[in-house]
């Protein structure tokens, strides 16, 4: 079914509570395994409904965050979310009570437990208003951020679209792009202060209510961070420190030789080329046709999504006056169907949308179609980053589709901001992690802190005398510190992997291709670290991983200069 043919209702809640209800009751009744696991997935019907109706606002809502039905509704769904965790819990409870555990496990796998187990432990209804006020200012921030327009280049525009100018051959328009964004920050200062303020010291109390001792140890557990803790992400973020911010500073230095300027500034730092950096040819719709192709080329599997996609309107990618900023994929149970929304701005991040995204769509498409159980179609988000961040590179052969002579640059600059963004994803983990240990900073401590993490992962930047960024603020345009605590560091996770698949990739090209298959139609049956193990891939924090990614990674940008 198209995605304009998709009917929303408000999800009848009330209905829900009865099924849940019935399932505990039918559950703690039930005479043996395959009685239960009939109820499990009768249940989980019904609550597949209400994730849908929940999605499709979502989506019409980040689509047109000035259509007042669906703000309305997501208002709504704000404030009665917590009451569907409630109620997924009531279930969970009777099956973790199962004296049929061996046999459930044996049907499911025991990471369905664990995951339960978790979920159970980091939630109760007392927590209720919280998690609505969560969600309320979430919500803010996301509309604070979509209702940006200013004025550049004698245009209004939202602030996706000054992304060109920042990859402007003249420097002086970069700068001015950044001075225009940071300005538009700088006067809601206030604003953006508060709503983090706030939403720091609920998920705080959250945890407390909770009897953790902060807030770390319950966002680790609503990330169903199931194989690894704080401990891990330390060691892996000192790995990156030891090991690979020296080479980013030698890559760093490079760019600058490249681009002939004296001093490198912040408004220089994503300007790879003095020509500037690769951009796709023609239109929105050439860009569309050539990912098209792309995937019919690439595999019969990969064939098969796009076209569904395509003609099902699962694609909403242009920037638009209230459009909410960034991009996501999420799924629609009850059509099967994932959904990728973005914002095209005419730079190389339109084809990253149509690789990045449609690799997590691609998983989602093929796990629905299989026998998993919901909760186990999907794994935990650095899982499902694998996903996404592998096809970025497992596509490299089809680039020239929409690059052409400008292939080759593309390349060496996506493997080079590959390389780059993991010690600024570990700046914004470390960011997140000093916070919420210290909930009571000031505004002013929060980006005294952020300005001194920014020159321990990034010591090369200079950010002159440019606005908002310059006085250590440049953290809240990160949509993820508001909205996702603690979800960054998943990409940088994701990324050593997929340097991985990369480098395989180029050893044995089909090899490598079966081998992520392989791993994206485990689904959310196996941890993290299983599912990478399954690969035959290290594990990110894993001693000695990251060096020996770097120098791998390292090797081929020397071998591979721009001709």
């Amino acid at each position: 079914m198209k995605f304009s043919e998709m009917t929303y209702t408000r999800p009848d809640i009330e209905s829900l509570k009865k099924a849940a209800q019935h399932a505990a009751e039918a559950l703690a009744k039930a005479a043996s395994a395959e009685e239960q696991i009939a109820i499990y997935r009768a249940f989980e019907k019904e609550s597949n409904t209400v994730e849908t109706m929940a999605t499709l606002a979502y989506i019409r809502h980040t689509i047109n965050t000035k259509d007042e039905f669906y703000e309305k509704e997501q208002d709504w769904l704000d404030e009665i979310m917590p009451e569907l965790e409630e109620l997924n819990q009531m279930v969970s409870l009777a099956i973790l009570a199962s004296p049929f555990r061996a046999e459930l496990e044996a049907e499911f796998g025991s990471i369905l437990f664990t995951n339960m187990e978790i979920a159970v432990r980091s939630f109760k209804p007392e927590l209720m208003p919280l998690m609505a006020e969560e969600n309320r200012l979430s919500s803010e921030y996301q509309k604070l951020y979509a209702s940006a327009m200013v004025e550049f280049d004698g245009k209004t525009m939202p602030l996706p679209m000054l992304g060109p100018y920042k990859q402007s051959t003249d420097r002086a328009i970069r700068k001015a792009a950044y001075e225009t964004e940071g300005r538009f920050f700088d006067a809601h200062r206030e604003e953006l202060d508060t709503i983090y303020d706030k939403l720091v010291h609920n998920r705080t109390e959250q945890a407390k209510l909770l009897g953790y001792e902060n807030y770390l140890p319950l966002g680790y557990d609503r990330m169903q961070r199931n194989c690894y803790g704080p401990e891990k992400i330390a060691a892996f973020r000192n790995q990156v420190v030891s090991d690979l911010v020296p080479l980013v500073a030698k890559i760093k230095k490079d760019q600058q030789e490249r681009l002939g300027v004296d001093h490198m500034y912040f408004y220089d730092d994503i300007m790879m080329f003095p020509d500037g950096n690769a951009k796709p040819e023609g239109t929105a719709d050439d860009i569309l046709a050539a990912g098209l192709k792309m995937y019919h080329d690439l595999s019969p599997e990969t064939a098969e999504f796009i076209d569904f996609m395509y003609e099902n309107e699962l694609l909403d990618v242009l920037s638009k006056d209230g459009k909410a900023p960034g991009g996501y994929c999420t799924s629609i149970p009850d059509y099967k169907a994932p959904f990728i929304f973005s914002n095209f701005n005419g730079t190389a991040g339109d084809v990253d949308v149509l690789t990045h995204e449609a690799g997590h769509a691609f998983a989602d498409y093929r796990a629905v179609r299989k026998d998993y159980i919901r909760p186990l179609q999907s794994p935990t988000l650095e899982a499902c980053e694998c996903h996404s961040m592998s096809m970025e590179f497992l596509t490299q052969d089809h680039h020239k589709n929409f690059f052409g002579n400008a292939t080759r640059k593309y390349e060496i600059g996506h493997c080079e901001d590959a390389l780059i963004f993991i010690p600024y994803g570990c700046l914004v983990d470390e960011f997140q992690h000093r916070v919420y240990e210290n909930p009571d900073m000031t505004p002013e401590e929060r980006n005294e802190l952020w300005a001194s993490l920014e020159k321990k992962f990034r010591p090369w930047l200079d950010f002159g005398d440019l606005p908002f960024y310059g006085r250590g603020a440049g953290w809240q345009r990160q949509l993820h510190i508001y909205g996702s605590p603690f979800y960054y560091i998943d990409y940088c996770l994701a990324q050593t992997v997929a340097f991985q698949f990369w480098i395989a990739s180029m050893e044995d090209r089909k090899a490598a291709w079966e081998k992520y298959l392989a791993f994206t139609d485990l689904g959310g049956t196996l941890s993290f670290e299983d599912l990478v193990k399954s690969a035959g891939l290290k594990v990110p924090y894993e001693d000695g991983c990251i060096k020996e990614i770097g120098e791998a990674i390292g090797r081929w940008i020397e071998e591979n200069p721009l001709a």
